[in-house]
């Protein structure tokens, strides 16, 4: 799955407007894989390039958002959280939850469970490496 990674192609992305915001903010050679909407009270989105991650988290007080860009570099662990119901099944949501080497955790949540499997594959394989 990773080896596509190499090849420039179009970034997947939910909403228009978070893609051109971090669009806007990318270096020069860096390569934007997705953009995904986060769901739930920690909403805002995810950006995975080639070089970190970027977390737009609009829950602060006094309507304020934050932009955290972490490097693969800064990355300690990388995780998925999906709800199942008791036959096993996936619900229509799921998580992922990112940890530095500094302790920090964030977390966010997606519909489906395809947009967290797919930016923890990324993430896991850009931490490893």
């Amino acid at each position: 799955m990773m080896e596509a990674v190499a090849e420039r192609r179009q970034p997947i992305f939910d909403r228009q407007d978070q893609l051109g915001q971090i669009q806007s903010g990318l270096m020069a050679d860096e390569q934007l894989f997705a953009v995904y909407d986060a769901i739930g009270l920690k909403t805002g989105f995810l950006a995975l390039t080639d070089k970190r991650i970027i977390i737009q988290n609009q829950s602060y007080v006094g309507k304020k958002a934050a932009m955290i860009s972490l490097p693969y570099s800064r990355i300690a662990e990388v995780g998925v959280l999906s709800n199942k119901s008791f036959m096993g099944k996936f619900f229509s949501t799921s998580e992922i939850y990112v940890r530095t080497f500094g302790g920090d955790l964030h977390e966010l949540e997606f519909r489906g469970v395809e947009k967290a499997k797919y930016a923890h594959d990324l993430i896991l394989f850009y931490i490893t490496k």
